[in-house]
């Protein structure tokens, strides 16, 4: 038996499409289109719930289900819902997988249909799209480290896992791609939708660096950038041109705690965060939020800079607040190693 897939639209109806074990909708709410609808009358069978973003084009039918659907694969945090909500923008319908235990469930309310699997479920995950027509998918979010030590793949992501001699996080999402690749689903990249997010070179929230701390944030992201080149990680923390941390397998949040411990009781610590050069933005966008500025507060660092961009600001509006009760900076710098310029 298929698993149930949840729909939902704009009015937060939710539908449930239940099959047959003999491929048949069975009866639900005596509608034989097999779908229930969470207080609406049921679509006729075969028809998806319409979603009203906008207006239709004149002489059209559904405007929605004119485009093949749009895939989504969800790892955690609020960068896939906020993919999801630009998306909706566009009048995409969305088909999402998601991994349980890591995202969140308010994706459900976001997006059409939404498949839950596990870690290394490959083929389960392909089929979710090719059965429901996506030609097109994005991948977004992240898995917590120890569940990719915690992977109980399937046969198609053994097979994948069995044929990588380096494991990061380019070549396992760079197979994957490739798998998908094999069945007519294209990985594209999202910068499309979230280009709004991405602040660009001169961007500053906070008091303006002073020289010696612009000085830090171009040694820092000298550091940065090779780290990056190695697949080491993307982040450091320096102070006064000594390297106080640099992030490895577990993550930005432990590097900020670590090296703003290391700088001192009277802290003053900067952080850079960057891309890998020629990062392939397909997979992962470097990212900071309210937690990312949450940590630097508690732990004494005093300028972020992230690479203008290139990182996505999550919750912008309510992470700018957080900088500035505070009393840090958040910069958005390129190789020059400054930003100064706009401030907001």
């Amino acid at each position: 038996m298929e698993p149930v897939v949840e729909r939902s639209d704009t009015t937060g109806h939710r539908f449930n499409r239940i099959q047959h074990p003999g491929g048949m909708p069975a009866k639900a709410g005596h509608d034989p289109s097999g779908i229930e609808c969470g207080g609406a009358a049921a679509p006729r069978a075969g028809i998806l719930p319409k979603i009203q973003v906008g207006s239709p084009e004149p002489g059209s039918h559904d405007w929605r289900v004119s485009q093949p659907p749009l895939g989504l694969i969800a790892g955690s945090k609020s960068l896939p819902l906020l993919f999801a909500r630009e998306a909706r923008k566009d009048g995409r319908r969305i088909v999402a997988t998601a991994v349980e235990g890591e995202t969140s469930p308010e994706l459900a309310g976001l997006v059409d249909e939404i498949v839950w699997l596990r870690v290394g479920q490959l083929g389960k995950m392909i089929s979710a799209f090719t059965d429901r027509g996506v030609k097109e998918c994005v991948m977004l979010g992240q898995v917590a480290p120890k569940n990719l030590f915690d992977v109980r793949p399937d046969f198609r992501g053994m097979g994948v896992l069995f044929r990588l001699k380096e494991r990061n996080a380019h070549t396992i999402f760079g197979a994957i791609a490739d798998e998908l690749a094999k069945d007519g689903v294209t990985l594209i990249e999202p910068l499309r939708w979230l280009r709004p997010w991405m602040p660009s070179r001169g961007y500053t929230v906070g008091p303006q660096p002073n020289p010696a701390q612009w000085e830090d944030v171009a040694f820092g992201w000298r550091i940065a950038k090779e780290i990056s080149r190695l697949e080491i990680g993307q982040s450091v923390v320096v102070k006064e041109g000594t390297t106080l941390s640099v992030e490895g397998f577990e993550g930005t949040d432990p590097c900020l705690e670590r090296g703003g411990r290391l700088a001192g009781k009277n802290g003053g610590a900067v952080a850079v965060k960057v891309a890998k050069l020629g990062h392939d933005l397909r997979f992962d966008i470097p990212c900071v939020g309210p937690r990312t500025i949450e940590v630097c507060a508690s732990n004494g660092i005093r300028i972020l800079a992230v690479e203008a961009d290139r990182t996505l600001l999550l919750d912008q509006p309510d992470m700018e607040e957080l900088v500035r009760s505070r009393g840090i900076t958040v910069v958005a710098v390129d190789g020059a190693g400054t930003g100064a310029g706009a401030s907001n």
